[in-house]
């Protein structure tokens, strides 16, 4: 038998090893790969971890012990009825709200609770709410100009000139978005749907990896919404988007999985058809 004194140096040299890895850990994954402090980790095919998220407003609770994992790639849907918490996440996810408990990791390594929103906005993580926000005074090209001069990773000021490789960057954002033959329109004069294919084109100017789209459908023309689904479905893969929505037919046309929320949590989850035939589903909100 090991006397106890034994044991017990044992149990405070593995203490202190385990102590000393964490401290001096060079960012290596399972597989070998390296990573920079604040890089995003994917070697587990996870791209945003939410777990046990609870927020509370006066007394009301926003969130309540929400858990959520979205992978790397992944195109989710959001769904559930007003006050369901869908803001409220997208809001933590930023930095905008800090959570009172739980934990928000973008990807494995990146502690969302402990950045601010520039911060979280510089690490990868793009959000569009609902009413677009561009520069209707200047022209769909010039809007995304100003957006990759406004990416604090590209080391240029707003009145440098773009070189080469940045106008062709410029032109491929909108092939993407559907707007190269509206390349040198005043944004202002846009219809309501290509303002929001800018705005995404604003954002992708500064390469997210995780998209966060708050009803973006909404007041679009029936082929305005079936081009959004057919670009988000082609932006999915190289990025990951969320998509809070209550377009049902919308929400169908982008296919995978869905999440219903409802008081502050998940209440059920599964592609489309499955969670319309759940009765809690159409007791809260698709019975409405």
């Amino acid at each position: 038998m090991i006397p106890t004194l034994e044991i017990e140096r044992e149990r405070t040299r593995l203490d202190a090893e385990r102590e000393n890895e964490r401290e001096h850990w060079d960012g290596s994954a399972a597989d070998g790969r390296v990573f920079r402090p604040g890089e995003l980790d994917l070697s587990h095919k996870v791209i945003l971890y939410l777990d046990d998220i609870t927020v509370s407003f006066d007394g009301f609770r926003a969130l309540n012990k929400l858990s959520l994992t979205i992978d790397a790639g992944e195109l989710r849907c959001i769904i559930g009825p007003n006050g369901a918490g869908k803001t409220t996440m997208m809001d933590v996810i930023t930095g905008k709200t800090r959570p009172d408990s739980g934990t928000a990791f973008f990807g494995q390594t990146i502690d969302l609770t402990r950045l601010t929103e520039p911060e979280i906005a510089h690490a990868g993580i793009g959000r569009k709410f609902q009413k677009p926000t561009i520069f209707e005074q200047h022209t769909a090209f010039e809007n995304l100009e100003l957006a990759m001069k406004a990416d604090k990773r590209v080391r240029r000021t707003l009145f440098a000139s773009l070189i080469d490789d940045e106008r062709d960057r410029v032109a491929a954002v909108l092939r993407q978005i559907r707007l190269d033959q509206a390349a040198d329109r005043p944004a202002g004069l846009l219809s309501h749907g290509q303002k929001q294919w800018l705005e995404i084109g604003m954002l992708l100017m500064q390469e997210p990896r995780l998209l966060l789209l708050d009803e973006p459908v909404a007041g679009m023309t029936d082929d305005e919404t079936e081009r959004t689904a057919e670009l988000f479905t082609s932006l999915a893969g190289k990025h990951s988007l969320v998509v809070v929505e209550h377009d049902m037919a919308f929400v169908e046309a982008l296919g995978g999985k869905v999440t219903v929320l409802c008081e502050g949590s998940v209440l059920a989850e599964g592609d489309l058809a499955t969670v319309q035939a759940d009765p809690r589903v159409i007791e809260v909100y698709l019975g409405r």
